[in-house]
């Protein structure tokens, strides 16, 4: 369910505006949409699970405000990222 070391890193190095970058929207939304992928994945095994269900819905409203975010600053930016993640906003 949680996402791996490796993974995160490797999820860093691909998103990250700069060397060492890892504060960026883009690399926190990378890393929830993943992290929001994996819990997906968890709860159309487990149904009744409505604790994960809930920190499910934390992570994407964290991830559309990052988005938001993102979209006032830097709208070249925010529509990459989108393509790149595949996001359908």
């Amino acid at each position: 369910m949680s996402i791996t070391t490796d993974r995160k890193t490797e999820l860093v190095k691909e998103f990250a505006t700069k060397e060492g970058d890892t504060g960026s929207p883009e690399v926190q939304v990378a890393i929830l949409s993943e992290r929001i992928g994996n819990l997906t994945e968890h709860l159309k095994t487990h149904k009744k699970d409505f604790h994960s269900r809930r920190g499910l819905l934390m992570m994407v409203g964290q991830r559309r405000r990052l988005l938001d975010y993102l979209k006032g600053k830097k709208v070249v930016r925010y529509e990459d990222l989108i393509k790149r993640l595949g996001l359908r906003r």
